[in-house]
C-alpha cells in the first residue's frame, strides 16, 4: 500500500476508503489527477471484506439501465444519468480487466469466481496503485472547509495536520456496521456547510423474533417461500424468495428487503410475518398432497412422514404450533388436525420482536438530499468542487448487489469529473 505523509496540495482528496472512495480515487488518478485517499482505519476495505458473508456480491446482472435504476425505488429519476455513464456491464468489464473473474448466482447476483471479498479489494487496490494514488491509513478527518478565495478545500486531521486539495470526494458512507468505520460523521460536516441531511436509518437489517422455536433451527435456510408482513392482522408487504433462520430470528435477502417496511410497521402496532411454505399452491392443492402422503405411508408415524412434504427442520415446528402429537400413526390423524397442518404450512406465524440495528445493518437509508447533488457529475449543488458518493446519499437500495453497484457508479462518475 502506498502511503503519503506529505502536507500540501493535491488535485483531489478522497475522504473514505470504502468501495465508492476507492473507485473514485482510481478513476481520478487514471485521468491524470494527483489523488490522496484518507482512510481512518488501519487498513482499507474493512467493511467490503465482510459483505456477502465474505464473498462480496459485487453487483446484480441488470444490463438495461432503466431496469437497473427501477430497483432504486424513489431515486431512479436521479440515477439514470449516472448509470448511463457507468452501468453493470462496465462494472463487470472493470473487474475482469483487473484480473477478477465473476459468476452469476440466483436472482442475478454477481460474485467473484474465487468466492472471496479479498479478490474485490485486490482489484481496487491494484487500480489505485496503477494510478499512483497516495493512500494514508489511520488518517482520521476532523472536518473540512472550502476556501472560496483560494478555491480549494482545507481538510483537518485529528492529529493536527491540514491538507489542501482542489476537489474533494466525500465517501464516508452511512452508519451501518459502525465497527468498520461507518459512523456517520460525514453527515455532520455536510450539514455544517449547508447540505440537507435526511434522517439516517437502517435500511437492510435482520429481524429479531419472539418465537422460541425459531432459535432451535438457527442456520436453516428454506427456499421457495413467501413472507407476508402483517400489522395488527392487516397485510403490509409480500415477497417471495428464501429465509435464513438465525439465533435471534430471520435474515437473508428476502427478509433484508422487507426490513424497512417491518421497521416502519413496528411504530404503529404488533407485527407478524406469515411464512408460506407453498406459495405456488393453494390450500386445496396442499390438502391433496398431504392426504396422498398420509395414505401412502399409512402405518408410519406422522413426525416421520411430514419431512417428505416440508423441510425436516420445520417438522417439529409445525407440530408444536399446531399442538399435534407427532407419534400419531398417519392413518389415525384426525380431520381437524389435517386442516391445522394445511393452514399452518401456508401461514406459519412469526412474531416480530424488532430490528437488529446498526451493527447488523447491510446498508443504511438517509443521507444527503438528492436534489442537492448533480448526478451527471456527482458534484454538490451547494459547495463547488465537492463530490458526494455511495452510502452518503439518501438512496434506498435492495439487497442483491445494488448497494455496491451504487458505489461503483457514483464513485466512477465523481472520479471522472473531479
Amino acid at each position: 500500500m502506498i502511503k503519503n505523509k506529505k502536507h500540501g496540495v493535491c488535485d483531489v482528496v478522497v475522504i473514505g476508503g470504502g468501495p465508492a472512495g476507492m473507485m473514485a480515487a482510481g478513476r481520478a488518478a487514471e485521468r491524470g489527477r494527483s489523488v490522496l485517499l484518507l482512510e481512518k482505519n488501519p487498513v482499507l476495505g474493512k467493511k467490503l471484506l465482510i459483505t456477502g458473508g465474505g464473498r462480496c456480491n459485487v453487483t446484480n446482472n441488470q444490463r438495461i439501465v432503466r431496469t437497473l435504476a427501477a430497483h432504486y425505488v424513489g431515486s431512479d429519476q436521479f440515477l439514470m444519468s449516472a448509470f448511463a455513464q457507468y452501468d453493470v456491464q462496465k462494472t463487470l468489464t472493470f473487474f475482469n480487466h483487473q484480473g477478477m473473474k465473476t459468476k452469476e448466482e440466483a436472482e442475478g447476483r454477481m460474485f467473484p469466481v474465487s468466492d472471496r471479498s479479498q479478490s474485490v479489494l485486490d482489484a481496487l487496490v491494484g487500480y489505485m496503485r496503477a494510478g499512483n494514488v497516495a493512500v494514508r491509513t489511520d488518517a482520521t478527518v476532523d472536518g473540512f472547509v472550502f476556501d472560496k478565495k483560494e478555491e480549494q478545500f482545507v481538510v483537518h486531521l485529528k492529529k493536527g495536520e491540514m491538507l489542501t486539495a482542489r476537489a474533494c470526494v466525500l465517501a464516508t458512507g452511512g452508519i451501518s456496521h459502525p465497527e468498520t468505520g461507518s459512523t456517520g460523521e460525514g453527515f455532520g460536516w455536510l450539514k455544517k456547510i449547508g447540505h440537507t441531511i435526511i434522517k439516517n436509518d437502517f435500511a437492510l437489517v435482520p429481524v429479531a423474533l419472539k418465537d422460541a422455536w425459531a432459535k432451535k433451527i438457527a442456520g436453516v435456510v428454506i427456499d421457495n417461500i413467501k413472507l407476508t408482513v402483517l400489522l395488527d392482522g392487516k397485510k403490509q408487504d409480500v415477497k417471495k424468495g428464501k429465509v435464513l433462520f438465525t439465533h435471534v430470528g430471520i435474515s437473508g435477502p428476502t427478509v433484508l428487503n422487507m426490513s424497512q417496511n417491518i421497521g416502519e410497521s413496528l411504530r404503529y402496532g404488533q407485527v407478524t410475518i406469515a411464512l408460506d411454505l407453498f406459495p405456488a399452491l393453494d390450500h386445496g392443492a396442499v390438502k391433496q398432497r398431504l392426504h396422498h402422503l398420509l395414505a401412502a405411508q399409512s402405518n408410519k408415524k406422522l413426525k416421520n412422514t411430514l419431512d417428505l412434504l416440508i423441510s425436516p427442520a420445520l417438522v417439529p415446528v409445525l407440530l408444536e404450533i399446531t399442538s399435534i402429537d407427532g407419534q400419531t400413526p398417519n392413518h389415525s390423524v384426525r380431520h381437524e388436525d389435517r386442516i391445522k397442518l394445511i393452514q399452518a404450512s401456508k401461514a406459519i406465524p412469526m412474531h416480530v420482536k424488532g430490528l437488529l440495528g446498526a451493527r447488523k445493518a447491510i446498508v443504511s437509508s438517509g443521507g444527503v438530499a438528492l436534489e442537492e447533488v448533480d448526478f451527471k457529475t456527482m458534484q454538490s449543488r451547494v459547495v463547488p468542487q465537492l463530490y458526494i458518493v455511495g452510502d452518503a446519499l439518501n438512496i434506498n437500495r435492495p439487497s442483491g448487489g445494488y448497494s455496491l453497484q451504487l458505489c461503483w457508479t457514483t464513485g466512477f462518475v465523481a472520479g471522472d469529473h473531479a
